[in-house]
């Protein structure tokens, strides 16, 4: 049996692809921009005081991307905040291939409606190097989680990283993958 192809990738090949190439006048495929990964970040200060912390926002990241996420620790010790380099402070989890479709497909049309006066996201968060990085307040926009088994309301930052050489190009790239910039 073969596997079947993400529908956001289907998407890029059968819509994006040519309007990227008539825009921006690419003459060879494979200079339009392309979807490199996503990186998923929960920053855990809490996880200092409560170790279940760490637990509880393992099982939430894991079951939201598909993927077991790894521990990010602290890389100097700051005393103020009585953080000692090597403490656990957050999660990560890199997503590439099908699984970053796959979860780009149910951040743009799931999670990102159920969002609370949600009126679209800033076109204006890229890095000037074609990449873009948004954060989200609370981790229950997301179906795959209960509302009842969520220990605490937790952020997340998401970066998605293309091949894009300009802000421009990404900008328009990723309007056209389905990413609800607002109007302004």
């Amino acid at each position: 049996m073969m596997a079947t192809m993400p529908r956001l990738r289907e998407k890029y090949n059968n819509e994006v692809v040519p309007a990227m190439r008539r825009e921006f006048g690419y003459d060879n495929v494979m200079q339009v921009p392309r979807l490199i990964k996503v990186v998923v970040n929960i920053g855990l200060g809490e996880a200092l005081q409560n170790a279940k912390a760490l637990d509880a926002a393992t099982k939430d990241l894991t079951l939201i991307s598909g993927q077991k996420p790894i521990v990010t620790k602290a890389k100097k010790s700051i005393a103020t905040f009585r953080l000692r380099a090597g403490n656990p402070i957050g999660l990560k989890v890199t997503l590439r291939g099908k699984r970053m479709y796959d979860f780009l497909d149910r951040l743009f049309n799931v999670a990102m409606a159920r969002v609370r006066d949600f009126r679209g996201i800033s076109p204006d968060s890229f890095d000037g190097r074609g990449s873009y990085t948004l954060g989200l307040k609370e981790q229950t926009v997301w179906p795959e989680l209960s509302f009842d088994t969520v220990d605490k309301v937790r952020g997340m930052e998401i970066s998605i990283v293309t091949s894009a050489k300009t802000d421009d190009e990404a900008r328009q790239f990723l309007r056209l993958m389905g990413m609800p910039f607002s109007k302004e």
